[in-house]
C-alpha cells in the first residue's frame, strides 16, 4: 500500500524532506514512522548491536525507529576484531556482505608469543576440515556498512538526534518511548519496546540496572603503518611480566597494537615518562624484531588514544516495555575480542525469541518479558563461556610471571 503524506516545509528533525512535495510512503507503517515518530521498537544507538537487530525485526516485518546521535563515521580503536563464531552469526543475520569492500583481512588463529617464544594457534575447523576464518578491520567501515544495510530495509528508518531520557508511564512505570534532542529542538519517538543499544558509556544504564561497569585498565591503542607481522593472517598475543600487548592487521597496510596499562602501574608512572615511557621501556623490547621499526615510528608519530577495558554481567531485563543490548548490557575484557561476537550471536536469539509467531503483540509487555527472561538463561550457554574466558585470561596474563599454558585453553578463543 502506498500512502501520501501532506507536505511537510519544515527540516532538520530526520523525518521532515523540507519540500512542497507530498512525501508517497511505501505503506502505513512507515508513514507512522514519519509523520508520528511511531514503530513496533524503538532502538537507541545504530552501532554492531543496534544496526543488526535493526535489520533483524525489519527482515520479520517489524516496524523500527533506529536513533544515532552522529551519523558520521566512528573512529574507535576496538570494535575491530571479529571471531568465527561472530562472522557465522553475521551470516545468519543475513549480514555477511557488510564484511566485504572494507579492507578486511582474513585470519585464521593467533600467534602467542610467550617470553619471546611463538606458538601457532589456529581456529577450530569445520566439518569439511577446513579451518574457520575470522576478520580483522577498520571499526568505522564496518558499521558504516551495517548503517547502510539498516537504511535499505524498508521497514527501518534511521534518524539522527540525541537520545535524552526514556518516556515512561506515571501509572504502570512501564516505557513508553524515547525523548530526544534534535537540532536543539525536543523531540519524541515511541514503541512499545524501546532497545537501549548505546555502548560501553551508556547513558540510560545508571538509571535502570542495579550494577555498573567495573574497569581496572585500558587499552593504549596506536596504528602501525606496514608492519611486518610474524604469521600474516593471524592475532598476536605478546606476553611476559607485563600486561598483554595484543596486535592484529586491520587493513592491507594498516596494524592494530593494542596494549593494557593497568591502572597505577608502576612503568606507566608519571617519574616513568608515562604512558609512553612504558611503551619505549617495556612495550618495544618485548615485540619481535620485525615490528619493532613500525612500532617505533607510530611512538614518534605520537596520538596516543585509549579505551577503558571494562567488565559488566549481564543481568535480566525486568523493565516493561525496555531492554538493553550489547555493550550497555553486558562488557567483558577484550583480549580475546569476543564483544562482536557476544552481540551478533545476541540478535540471532533475541530475532526468534521476539519473532512475530512467538510474541505476536510487542505491546504484550508481560509476554515480552517472559520472552527476555529466556534471553538472559538461553544466551549463557555461549556468552558465558566468553565472558569467563576473557577475564580469566587476563587475570593470568596481567600477572606476569612464568606460567605453563594450556594449548586447550587458549584455543577457546577461537570461539
Amino acid at each position: 500500500m502506498v500512502v501520501e503524506a501532506p507536505p511537510c516545509p519544515q527540516s532538520g528533525n530526520g523525518f521532515a524532506n523540507g519540500s512542497a512535495k507530498p512525501k508517497v510512503y511505501r505503506d502505513e507503517a512507515e508513514r507512522r514512522r514519519y509523520e508520528h515518530h511511531e514503530a513496533d521498537v524503538v532502538i537507541i544507538g545504530a552501532g554492531i548491536a543496534g544496526c543488526t537487530l535493526a535489520v533483524a525485526l525489519g527482515n520479520q516485518g517489524r516496524s523500527v525507529i533506529l536513533l544515532e546521535r552522529s551519523l558520521k563515521e566512528p573512529d574507535r580503536i576496538v570494535g575491530e576484531l571479529l571471531q568465527p563464531g561472530g562472522v557465522r552469526a553475521l551470516e545468519q543475520l543475513g549480514l555477511r556482505d557488510c564484511l566485504e569492500g572494507i579492507d578486511a583481512v582474513r585470519t585464521y588463529g593467533y600467534d602467542v608469543i610467550y617470553f619471546g617464544n611463538g606458538v601457532k594457534i589456529p581456529f577450530p575447523s569445520d566439518a569439511n576440515d577446513k579451518i574457520l576464518e575470522g576478520r580483522c578491520f577498520h571499526h568505522g567501515r564496518f558499521i558504516m556498512c551495517l548503517r547502510e544495510a539498516a537504511a535499505a530495509n524498508p521497514n527501518v528508518t534511521i534518524v539522527e538526534t540525541k537520545a535524552v531520557s526514556t518516556i515512561k508511564s506515571t501509572h504502570t512505570g512501564e516505557v513508553l518511548g524515547v525523548q530526544c534532542q534534535t537540532d536543539g529542538k525536543q523531540d519524541f519517538y515511541f514503541g512499545p519496546l524501546t532497545v537501549v543499544a548505546d555502548g560501553y558509556a551508556s547513558t540510560f544504564r545508571k538509571e535502570y540496572l542495579p550494577i555498573q561497569p567495573v574497569a581496572k585498565s585500558k587499552f593504549w591503542g596506536l596504528e602501525l603503518i606496514d608492519a611486518k607481522l610474524p604469521i600474516p593472517g593471524h592475532g598476536h598475543v605478546v606476553l611476559g611480566d607485563f600486561p598483554p600487548i595484543l596486535i592484529y592487521q586491520i587493513g592491507e597496510h594498516e596494524t592494530r597494537i593494542l596494549i593494557d596499562i593497568p591502572d597505577n602501574l608502576p612503568s606507566a608512572s608519571v617519574a616513568n615518562g608515562g604512558v609512553k615511557g612504558h611503551m619505549r621501556n617495556v612495550v618495544l623490547p618485548s615485540l619481535p624484531e620485525c615490528i619493532r621499526p613500525s612500532f617505533e615510528a607510530a611512538l614518534e608519530k605520537g596520538g596516543f588514544r585509549s579505551m577503558p577495558n571494562s567488565f559488566l554481567r549481564p543481568v535480566t531485563n525486568r523493565i516493561p516495555g525496555l531492554m538493553f543490548l550489547g555493550d550497555s548490557l553486558n562488557m567483558r575484557h577484550p583480549l580475546t575480542g569476543g564483544g562482536m561476537t557476544v552481540a551478533f550471536n545476541d540478535v540471532v536469539l533475541l530475532r526468534d525469541l521476539l519473532s512475530p509467531e512467538a510474541v505476536p503483540d510487542l505491546s504484550d509487555t508481560k509476554l515480552v518479558l517472559k520472552q527476555l527472561s529466556k534471553f538472559h538463561w538461553q544466551r549463557k550457554s555461549l556468552i558465558s563461556v566468553i565472558n569467563i574466558l576473557a577475564q580469566a585470561l587476563y587475570s593470568i596474563f596481567a600477572a606476569g610471571g612464568k606460567l605453563i599454558l594450556s594449548r586447550r585453553l587458549l584455543l577457546g578463543s577461537g570461539y
